[in-house]
This record gives structure tokens, sequence and C-alpha cells, in this order.
């Protein structure tokens, strides 16, 4: 079974993220527009609006969080999945 997407948005998400990551991340959301902060506590706080909003938090965490390996893999496996 699939585990279903809550579309019921905005949702604050808390993000945890190393502290060396977490302002460039920050950044480049304020530069998509996306609603985020940095708290004095450390985190990232981020506000998903819609799917779009998900996915782009996703790809950007991902970007700055995942290894050069990590990132050839899903890159590898974009360009071997069939369209639909």
């Amino acid at each position: 079974m699939q585990p279903s997407l809550n579309l019921n948005l905005p949702v604050e998400h808390i993000i945890a993220i190393p502290r060396c990551d977490r302002w460039r991340i920050y950044y480049r959301l304020q530069e998509l527009m996306i609603s985020c902060s940095c708290p004095i506590d450390g985190s990232l706080r981020v506000e998903i609006n819609d799917s779009t909003e998900l996915i782009l938090v996703r790809s950007i965490v991902q970007q700055f969080t995942a290894s050069r390996q990590e990132l050839v893999s899903w890159l590898e496996r974009c360009w071997s999945t069939p369209l639909i």
C-alpha cells in the first residue's frame, strides 16, 4: 500500500540539515519565493503550500546534502525512466 500525500497545505516542516548547508538552502528557497526561516535553534523551517513547492524543497535539500554518487545515481534513474 502506497502512503498518501496529505494535500491539506500549507504545512510548516522543520528540516534537520547541517548548519554549513542551512544558509545556502535558505537563500536558494528565498530565491524561489518559498517561505522559510532559520530560527535561533539552528533548524530550517519551510512552509510548503503545494506539491510543486514540495518537489522543489526536496530537490534543493538533496542538491546540498547528497553525495556526488547519490546525485549521479538519481540522474541516471531519471534518464532511464520511460515517458508515459
